[in-house]
C-alpha cells in the first residue's frame, strides 16, 4: 500500500516485468485503434505502453496518464517522456497515485488498461480495486486487463482463472466482461512469455 515494496522492484536493476519496451499484446491493441479519449495506464511501471499509446494519438486527441505507486518507475517514465516526447504534441504524464483510491484523481477516462496489476491482488483486494476502476471510466467506457492466465505450462506468478475474472468485474459491481482470449504476458524471465489472459470489459 506504501509503494516502498514495488519501488524496491526496481531500484537494483529492471523489475522481472520491465521488458524496456511495450507488450506486444499492447502494441497489437493500439494499431487496432483499441484506445480512444482520455487514457489511464493503471500499474505504468516505467511508462513503455503509455508512451506507446500516446505515440500513436498525437494526432487522434488521445491523452495518456500513468499512475504508480513506486517513485522510481514514474521517475524513470518521466525521463523517457522527456527523451521521446520533445514538441511531437504527444500528451502523456506519469503521477504518483493509489490504485485503491483512483477517485482521488478527479479525472475520468474513456479507456482504462490494467497491464499486470490486476492479478497482484487477492481475493479481499479485489472488489476495493474494481470499484476504484468504476469510479473513474466513464459509462460504457472500455477497461482492458492483461493478467497471468492459469491455463497451461509455465505460467507466472500470482495466475488467475477466467472465472475469477469474470466474478470480479460482474454487472453488479458496474461492469460487464465482453471477452476473454488466451494471450501472453512477456517477461524477463519467460523466453516465449507467459500465458495470459486479455479481457475486454465494459462500464456499465
Amino acid at each position: 500500500m506504501t509503494g516502498l515494496a514495488w519501488d524496491a522492484s526496481y531500484c537494483n536493476g529492471p523489475a522481472p516485468w520491465d521488458i524496456g519496451q511495450p507488450q506486444p499484446a499492447i502494441v497489437r491493441l493500439a494499431s487496432e485503434g483499441g484506445f480512444a479519449g482520455a487514457v489511464l495506464d493503471a500499474g505504468c511501471g516505467t511508462g513503455e505502453n503509455a508512451l506507446h499509446i500516446a505515440s500513436l494519438g498525437a494526432s487522434a486527441g488521445l491523452s495518456v496518464l500513468g499512475i504508480d505507486v513506486a517513485e522510481t518507475a514514474l521517475a524513470i517514465a518521466r525521463k523517457k517522456a522527456r527523451e521521446r516526447t520533445n514538441d511531437r504534441g504527444i500528451e502523456v504524464e506519469f503521477v504518483a497515485a493509489d490504485a485503491f483510491q483512483l477517485g482521488r484523481l478527479g479525472r475520468m477516462f474513456q479507456t482504462v488498461l490494467d497491464c499486470g496489476l490486476f492479478h497482484t491482488f487477492n481475493g479481499d483486494e479485489r472488489p476495493a480495486y474494481v470499484a476504484s476502476l468504476a469510479s473513474v471510466t466513464e459509462h460504457d467506457g472500455t477497461l482492458y486487463v492483461l493478467c497471468f492466465s492459469d491455463d497451461g505450462p509455465q505460467t507466472g506468478p500470482h495466475p488467475i482463472s477466467q472465472e475469477e475474472l469474470r466474478a470480479a468485474f460482474n454487472p453488479s459491481s458496474g461492469w460487464n466482461v465482453a471477452a476473454i482470449e488466451p494471450d501472453r504476458i512477456q517477461t524477463r524471465f519467460h523466453e516465449n512469455g507467459a500465458p495470459a489472459w486479455f479481457a475486454t470489459i465494459k462500464r456499465v
